[in-house]
């Protein structure tokens, strides 16, 4: 009877480590790695071929969130969040600039680009953001586009590619 209640102790306890070191449920879910593309430090280029910034992306909390740390040339510097939100079922994203500035976007892969949307206030009036990645040999390239009109017309923010970093 003592060796049977140590065997089950000790299953009981080797059941409990495995299960505590699994994927939380949300990174089990495939979705949760749609965007692993965009993990890397990058030099980033605007369409022009001009350098816009550093941008280092990486997991962390197990690998279930992106963690984004932009530098840009102009002194503009910002982090976000990145996660697939398994309640939503969407992509989400919580950006915030050195300023204090934020933004928040959500949605999902769309032929094979990542694309999210959220909407902020932009001098007075309803901006609709719009940011699509798209993974191409080696690149990553990020669009950003803003509507005045709900969606109805865009206007390019920002058109860059990412590129693997040179070492400092």
């Amino acid at each position: 009877m003592r060796h049977l209640s140590r065997l089950l102790i000790t299953a009981t306890l080797l059941m409990a480590a495995a299960t505590s070191q699994a994927a939380p449920k949300g990174c089990a879910d495939t979705r949760a790695h749609q965007f692993d593309f965009w993990i890397g430090t990058w030099d980033v280029t605007n369409v022009d071929g001009s350098v816009a910034g550093r941008n280092r992306i990486e997991p962390i909390l197990d690998g279930c969130v992106l963690q984004e740390t932009w530098a840009g040339v102009s002194a503009s510097a910002g982090t976000s969040l990145n996660f697939f939100d398994t309640t939503r079922g969407k992509w989400r994203q919580f950006w915030v600039w050195r300023e204090g500035t934020t933004l928040e976007l959500e949605g999902g892969l769309i032929n094979g680009a990542m694309v999210l949307e959220g909407d902020w206030v932009d001098d007075g009036k309803p901006a609709r953001n719009r940011i699509t990645w798209t993974a191409r040999a080696g690149t990553v390239q990020q669009l950003w586009e803003v509507s005045m009109d709900n969606g109805k017309s865009w206007k390019m923010l920002f058109d860059g590619t990412y590129r693997p970093a040179k070492a400092p």
